[in-house]
């Protein structure tokens, strides 16, 4: 892994040639790739765009495919900005799911 300068004093980090926001959502990254070996998981996507009112969009870190059929969708937050929090609701508004956060 290596570290790069972030906002919010988080440690950006890269693996696997990706480059991630905080060293937590590497980190769950890593358990995701664990959990598709093992076969739980079928397979996840990173960085899903939701499009919002207003021409705004919010980035899912990920989506989770399980093997018993259900789907996650999940947000890696170590800080929560008032934008990010305000864009969590407006997206549990608009679409039939809640965001796991993590």
């Amino acid at each position: 892994m290596r570290n790069l300068k972030h906002k919010f004093h988080a440690i950006q980090t890269e693996f696997d040639g990706i480059k991630f926001s905080s060293k937590k959502e590497a980190n769950y990254y890593l358990k995701l790739k664990e959990l598709k070996e093992s076969g739980e998981i079928l397979f996840f996507l990173r960085q899903v765009p939701l499009f919002l009112s207003g021409k705004t969009k919010y980035v899912i870190d990920f989506v989770e495919f399980w093997s018993n059929g259900d789907i996650l969708f999940t947000e890696v937050k170590g800080f929560w900005t008032e934008m990010a929090k305000l864009k969590l609701k407006q997206t549990e508004a608009i679409y039939p799911f809640k965001v796991n956060i993590v």
